[in-house]
């Protein structure tokens, strides 16, 4: 059965036009999108043999809710249908960026079940058939950025290619039977179609549904975020639109969003946005999993934020350090960001320019980091940094990968090794 729905899957993947229209030929396409499914296998394989070090049970957890929300379907369909929108709690709608007896936290859960289920209807609950059908419907997430990036930085399909399918922590962790995989299917319905909108000059009510599915997806597996991606978008938009200088439309909105962050509370208890941070951050240090680490607390006022900012950047951004190093997870993670801090250097000192879009440039690094901060600001365990962080990490690197100049850095690094073996040989004919 499962080999069955793999072909099935895999001969799918060249049929679809959105798939086809990407210019990656059919064998591409085939290749990553089995590369999807084996990191959905071995994603699965380490939530048995390896979950409990490293804190990967969620994804069975997920499974056998989902074969029980199945089960209910059959038993009772009424329910099935309508107890997602049941709120247990009493008043836990208005708890949006609570964890506790908030209606918002349990629905992330609720709703990957529910999604999880419907895949069962065809799986019959066998997990690694419900990978391939998940990694089918999340491959339209990077395929959908790289048909962006491969219009803002014409002639480089190689380097987004690479950036886009070829990253580790992003191919598994958006690959395996999580959230993160649906929540960049998100963020890339919404970016696909405002690019794509904006470069035409038209939307259409097809474009604002899609639009509106990735918001959703956003809003129901991972609500912060929501806060993050629309005022980005806007400004996107507005820097598109209404100016010819988008860095600083950019910094000026994101200097009045900031303004909104610390002072939003005044209008509205609920909207208490630094005391949000805080209590997630609460959330998080009252946990005691096996890659967590000090963190400075943090208070709900401007300085504090500013105060914690470095400690945010560092713990987002480059940990885990080799030091932080426990289990098979955190030593793929930490040779992944050593060697990223690498191409960084390389990016700094040896590039070149070539890109359609600047507007889009400065989205993919204002929403980045944003996202990055928050993550820094409220978690301190490496594990979940990780996931977090994974889901990014194409909007910065695909542009790094295409500003890299890749001939000098090869040109540079085979020079010195001529230069190596000619020395040696000097040296042996000497002796």
């Amino acid at each position: 059965m499962f080999a069955v729905y793999l072909v099935l899957f895999a001969w799918l993947v060249t049929k679809v036009g959105f798939f086809t229209r990407s210019g990656l030929s059919k064998s591409q396409l085939i290749i990553v999108f089995l590369l999807k499914v084996l990191a959905g296998i071995f994603y699965g394989w380490i939530g048995i043999y390896y979950g409990t070090h490293a804190q990967m049970q969620d994804t069975w957890g997920f499974h056998y809710n989902s074969i029980q929300e199945y089960n209910l379907l059959y038993k009772d369909p009424h329910e099935y249908f309508v107890n997602l929108f049941h709120d247990p709690y009493n008043g836990g709608v208005l708890k949006f960026f609570e964890g506790k007896e908030s209606y918002w936290n349990d629905l992330k859960g609720n709703f990957f079940i529910k999604i999880l289920s419907l895949f069962n209807i065809f799986s019959f609950g066998h997990y690694y058939i419900n990978v391939v059908i998940y990694s089918f419907i999340t491959m339209f997430g990077p395929i959908a950025i790289y048909r962006v990036m491969t219009d803002v930085f014409p002639g480089k399909k190689l380097q987004v290619l690479v950036a886009t399918f070829l990253i580790p922590s992003f191919m598994y962790w958006s690959s395996g039977l999580h959230k993160e995989g649906l929540i960049f299917l998100g963020f890339a319905l919404v970016i696909y179609q405002t690019y794509f909108c904006l470069k035409r000059n038209k939307i259409s009510i097809g474009s604002i549904l899609l639009i509106l599915l990735g918001l959703l997806l956003v809003l129901t597996l991972r609500n912060f975020l929501i806060v993050i991606l629309v005022p980005a978008v806007l400004t996107w938009v507005i820097a598109e639109k209404f100016s010819k200088k988008p860095l600083l439309v950019f910094a000026s909105c994101y200097l009045l969003f900031m303004i909104i962050f610390f002072t939003a509370k005044l209008v509205s208890g609920n909207l208490d946005f630094p005391q949000a941070v805080v209590t997630k951050q609460n959330e998080f240090t009252s946990l005691h999993g096996s890659s967590s680490v000090p963190m400075r607390k943090l208070e709900p006022n401007f300085l504090s934020f500013i105060v914690n900012t470095p400690q945010a950047i560092t713990l987002s951004l480059v940990r885990p350090y080799p030091g932080d190093v426990h289990h098979i997870l955190s030593l793929a993670a930490s040779t992944e960001i050593n060697f990223l801090l690498l191409l960084f250097l390389f990016f700094l000192f040896w590039r070149k320019n070539g890109i359609r879009s600047r507007t889009f440039l400065y989205f993919c690094l204002f929403f980045s980091f944003s996202v990055l901060l928050a993550i820094g600001y409220s978690v301190n365990n490496l594990g979940a940094i990780a996931r977090y962080r994974s889901i990014i990490l194409p909007f910065l690197l695909i542009p790094m990968f295409c500003f890299i100049d890749w001939k000098k850095v090869f040109s540079l690094f085979f020079n010195n090794m001529a230069n190596k073996n000619n020395i040696i040989e000097k040296e042996e004919i000497a002796a």
